[in-house]
Formats: structure tokens, sequence, C-alpha cells
């Protein structure tokens, strides 16, 4: 506890203290090899020392605990808790006694709650004091005043009252910045930084991306076996800073319609909860996330359905589906060519005509090849002629496959679902420092 001011020119004396942590002290330790002259010195000075552990002197392991010097860092996040006591130091009794006390920041002015369970006003007897205990959540950074008034009647029934103005400073305690990649399809990625700006280090207790109404989240920091890719404890040093990352996806009846997804740019808030000095807590919210929207070019390529292997020589069939991004109609004929070279990986070709698509209908239809070649083979270019404008669309890349032996086994087969291979945004990033706020 650190005591603000203490008042003596009323009737009643008001003292304010701010409650803290306390830290752990430990004893400074001076030593030297065993064969100097000092050693023995050195070695009877730490084991009289009171702050050492008895038998692990030379460790720096504190067993005390020192109550704070000085009013200390108050972060953003963290509840500040305050001790106001109001002391009658007079020989007679002093009567209508209450305590009111605001705390007001830059563009606010909150009155807390004090002295709820006891009656108002009270009367104080000589040496008696009216205590209690206020603790607040600060919600901003920047100067924050506390204001405590304290009334009382005079024994002559005058009422009198005094007030006194405590300053302190709401700092920031964490740096989080983030960046965004628009995959080729229409999952994004989000890598969320988060820096320790504070004066000491704390706990990372919970990191997590509450999501919008539009999206949904997949966090990627943890092991195939479960496992958290950091440390048990999340401990981050002052000035030090970790990463996580999370697939956000939209929902389907997002995904499905391109204008609606195209307005979705908010896909959630980052969540914080961390405890620094014994296990004092803090929790924040970033500001809502803004992805980078998604620009698609006039038609858009989804892979609806692909196996992830096949055997050489077996037929390869995939599903495709083509949505018309524009708002006019097109007319669309496909091609899958051949390629007339030795080291292509697979043989087979097609060409149909798609028939018309309105804008933002879709249409499936399936392509096949034949692999000739093991390893991971890539099926490429397909071509789409739009005949209403003689328009020409050719996808370089348009679905990947591993082929294996004739001999080879698996137990299960693994289909993707919805792989989207073509769309007009390339992988995009961008930076974002992100405001915080109390949750």
């Amino acid at each position: 506890m650190n005591p603000l001011l203490e008042q003596s020119e009323h009737l009643l004396a008001l003292k304010v203290m701010r409650l803290t942590r306390p830290t752990l002290v430990g004893p400074q330790v001076i030593t030297c090899e065993p064969k100097d002259l000092p050693h023995f010195s050195l070695r009877q000075s730490l084991e009289n020392e009171g702050t050492t552990v008895a038998g692990a002197e030379t460790l720096a392991v504190g067993q005390f605990m020192l109550l704070p010097q000085s009013f200390g860092n108050i972060y953003l996040g963290e509840t500040f808790s305050s001790y106001i006591c109001v002391h009658n130091c007079t020989s007679h009794t002093v009567e209508g006694v209450s305590v009111k006390a605001d705390l007001q920041s830059n563009s606010t002015r909150i009155s807390l709650p004090i002295h709820e369970n006891k009656s108002k006003p009270a009367t104080l007897a000589p040496d008696e004091t009216l205590d209690d205990v206020i603790r607040y959540e600060v919600k901003e950074i920047g100067t924050h005043v506390l204001v405590c008034e304290v009334n009382y009647v005079t024994l002559a029934g005058i009422a009198q009252y005094f007030r006194k103005f405590f300053k302190f400073q709401v700092l920031k305690p964490l740096d989080v910045t983030t960046k965004f990649y628009n995959a080729e399809m229409d999952e994004i990625y989000l890598e969320a930084q988060i820096q320790n700006i504070t004066t000491g280090p704390f706990c990372l207790e919970k990191v997590e991306l509450d999501s919008s109404e539009q999206y949904t989240v997949t966090a990627l920091n943890t092991l195939p076996n479960g496992e958290s890719v950091f440390t048990s404890k999340n401990m981050l040093q002052p000035k030090n800073s970790c990463q996580f990352l999370y697939c956000i996806k939209p929902k389907p009846e997002i995904a499905k319609d391109i204008n609606l997804l195209r307005m979705a740019n908010n896909v959630g808030k980052l969540d914080i909860v961390w405890r620094s000095n014994l296990g004092e807590k803090g929790r924040l919210q970033t500001s809502p996330l803004q992805r980078l929207p998604f620009e698609y070019k006039d038609v858009r390529l989804e892979i609806v359905e692909a196996l992830n292997i096949v055997k050489i020589g077996e037929s390869f069939t995939f599903l495709c589906r083509i949505t018309n991004t524009t708002d006019r109609p097109m007319d669309l004929i496909v091609k899958l060519p051949t390629i007339l070279d030795f080291n292509c990986p697979y043989t087979g070709s097609a060409e149909f005509c798609l028939g018309p698509l309105d804008p933002t209908q879709q249409r499936e239809f399936p392509l096949t090849i034949f692999p000739t070649k093991l390893g991971l083979i890539k099926v490429s270019p397909l071509i789409l002629i739009n005949t209403l404008k003689q328009e020409q669309y050719t996808i370089a890349k348009v679905v990947d496959v591993f082929v294996v032996d004739d001999d080879y086994y698996e137990d299960e087969t693994f289909q993707m679902n919805k792989f989207v291979r073509y769309s007009a945004s390339k992988p995009q990033h961008e930076d974002q420092s992100l405001q915080l706020q109390v949750v």
C-alpha cells in the first residue's frame, strides 16, 4: 500500500492508499571462488543476510515480500484498487460524515461505489475511522484523477467539506499488430503479434480471436498432438513478442454469395488476458479487425471435390465450379487443352460449352485426366472463353494431385472440400496496428 496524502487541515484526516501486489525480495549475491581470500567473509555475509534461503544463499532466491515503495504503474485493462480512510483525529464526536469518490479521465467522470453497506451519513467517535476499498477497471489510456470529497458537520452545526485530488497515468501494456493473408481460397490467415511494452514480465493466459457473425475461426497455435506451440507459461519479458496464427473462413451462406462476401470485412476481435506480478490480472480487446477486401476477376473457379492421392494410370476426376462475378451475363466455353509434350505428367483434354451464366450464377462440371508420372503433378491451364464479348480467361493453376504407384495402399482417402484454386486476388497481406479497449 502506498500512502498518497494525509489531510490534517480539517476535523477529519483523509488517507488514500493504492493497493498493489507486493514483490519478492532477494539478496544481493556477491561471491567468489572458494580459493580466493574473501570467500569466507562473503559467504558469512550471505548467511547472515535476512532475505536469503538457508542452504541456497548464492541462488538469489527471496523468501520475503516487499510492500510497494512508490505508486507504481497502472496499465490499461488492469483493476485500480485504492483504500480510502477518514479518521477522526479530534477529541470529540463528528457527525454527518460521508465520503464520495469520483474517477475522472480525459473524456469521462465516473462515480465509484463506496460505503454501500454502511449508513449515510456516519458519526465518528474520537479516533474512529470510516474506511472502504474502491476498485475500478481502467478503460482509457492517459491521465486519470481520483477525486475524494469528505463532508461532515462541525460542533457548531456548520456543514463543511474538503476535496483532495490524486493524479496518475494509465499506460498501454501491449502493442498488437496484425497481418492478413488472403489465400487463393475464401480462407484468410491472420497473424497477430503481441509485444510486452510494460516494465516487467507477464504471462499470457489467453489469446483468442472472437469471430464476427460472418466468419468462423480456427486457431493454428497447437501441434498435431494438441500441445501448444508455446511454453506452458507463455511468459513474455519486457520488449519481447510472440505471434499467433488463425485461419478465418466465411460461413457457407456468406461464401456462396459474392456480394455478401465482398461486404463482409469485419472478421472479429482479439481477446487477450494476461497476468503480471503475483497473478495481477489484465484483459483487453482489440478494435474490430478489418480484412483486405476480396477482389475477384470476371470469373471464379473453385475445385469442389478432388482426391488428394491417385494411383498412376487410373483416371483422376475433379469437380469444378465456375461463378460469374461480374454484373453482366456470360456465355462460356471451357477448354482443357492437351499438352503435346513428352514431359507432360498427364494425358486428357476437354472442350465443351458451359452455357449462359447470369451475374453471380454458378455452374459445376467434372474434368478427367490420366496421370502418367509419379509425384506431385499440376493440372493446368484451364481456358474459359466468353463468346458474348470474345473474352478469354486463362487459369494457370487448376488443381494439384499426388500420384503414387499402383501398389500403394491407404486406409482412408482424403478429399478436399471446396478448395478454391483460382480467384482474382493473389495472396496479400496488410500490417495493422490496433487500438486496445477494455472488455
